[in-house]
């Protein structure tokens, strides 16, 4: 490999779109090499406003196929009694959309097939050293104790089941989201694998019952789908083998030291309930690729100081978004009855707070 400026350890989304963002300023980069999927992917990602324009000024989005993109017009979000109801919609935001669902595996292809245009970054398994590291390895990265980096984990005891679902009905855009103690169900509409009567499944559950769903034959789990939500769209089935992974919620701490950064899920994890994880690890890629453009001529890549203004930056706006997931996560895992009537008259209230429903929409809306 050439010298370069950044070494960027990871193969995700996230450190694809660094690259990406970095090779557009004219740094060179070298990125860990790409790995063919061994099996489908049935995830989907729910992607707000500025992640979307991240992936335009990336010429990303427009490579994306039709079908592989589905905005959300409207959001509608129950509790587990009648009164729990609260409704957002793209037009009471006046936006185009309040999300862009997106397939994960036609994003992941978009990114790599970008990169054979990027002249400036050079991808291979044996990265060189460079003036600055950035570690995108996901939860799970393997580089973050060799830095002396701390990564507080939590365990929620939950466990997050995914699919695709196919119904009778067209989606319309509308998004839908249960909340019954203990678990979240989501779905998420979507063009695949039938053209507007197609949902992603996102369904959070205590590791034991998920467990216990996981094994089910396609129909008995259906079944039992209805069951958690009889009024979710009619003619709900399996489209997709079903995939799972434990939830927690966990920081990195510090995130840089001189000549090295931790980003996406190597520096922070949360509860999928709010869809807000990529978007997260978006917002870590702008903020790194802006504080890197703006450095002063003589400061090098890897100074330390320069790579703080970059955890400043991005301090509060994971900070906010973990405490308001885990808030979320605790408050509707209690079955007690006072617990109950508290969160469903406050879905309620806020329903019918209209500016504060707007404030709301609009922190997911821009990360």
């Amino acid at each position: 490999m050439t010298p370069v400026d950044v070494s960027i350890r990871g193969r995700g989304a996230v450190a694809t779109s660094l690259a990406l963002a970095l090779g557009q300023r004219g740094l060179r980069v070298a990125l860990s090499a790409a790995v063919d999927p061994e099996q489908a992917d049935v995830r989907a990602y729910a992607l707000n406003a500025a992640s979307r324009r991240l992936l335009q000024r990336l010429k990303v989005w427009d490579a994306l196929p039709a079908d592989a993109v589905t905005p959300v017009y409207d959001m509608q979000v129950r509790g587990d009694a009648p009164a729990g109801r609260l409704q957002f919609s793209a037009w009471g935001q006046r936006v185009d959309a309040l999300a862009w669902i997106v397939d994960a595996a036609e994003l992941d292809r978009a990114l790599n097939a970008a990169l054979r245009f990027a002249a400036h970054v050079q991808r291979g398994d044996d990265l060189p050293a460079a003036p600055l590291t950035v570690y995108a390895e996901g939860k799970d990265s393997a580089s973050r104790r060799a830095l002396g980096v701390r990564f507080e984990r939590h365990d929620y005891g939950q466990t997050a089941i995914a699919a695709r679902l196919t119904v009778d009905e067209p989606h319309q855009g509308i998004a839908h989201q249960w909340f019954r103690a203990p678990d979240v169900l989501a779905l998420l509409p979507l063009d695949r694998p039938r053209p507007q009567r197609s949902f992603a499944l996102v369904w959070s559950l205590p590791t034991e019952r998920a467990a216990a769903l996981y094994q089910l034959e396609p129909a008995a789990f259906e079944a039992e789908l209805q069951v958690a939500a009889p009024d979710m769209p009619f003619g709900l089935r399996l489209a997709s083998a079903r995939a799972a992974w434990p939830l927690a919620i966990g920081s990195a701490q510090p995130v840089c030291g001189a000549g090295w950064v931790v980003i996406g899920d190597a520096a922070h994890v949360i509860h999928p309930l709010a869809g807000q994880g990529l978007n997260l690890g978006f917002g870590d890629v702008q903020a790194l690729a802006d504080t890197l453009a703006g450095r002063e001529p003589w400061r090098a890549l890897g100074d330390e100081r320069l790579l703080q203004r970059y955890a400043r930056a991005r301090a509060w706006p994971v900070k906010s978004m973990a405490w308001l997931t885990d808030a979320l996560v605790h408050g509707f895992s209690s079955q007690s009855p006072w617990a109950r009537e508290l969160r469903n008259r406050g879905m309620d209230l806020v329903d019918r707070a209209v500016p504060a429903k707007r404030w709301l929409a609009a922190q997911a809306l821009e990360g």
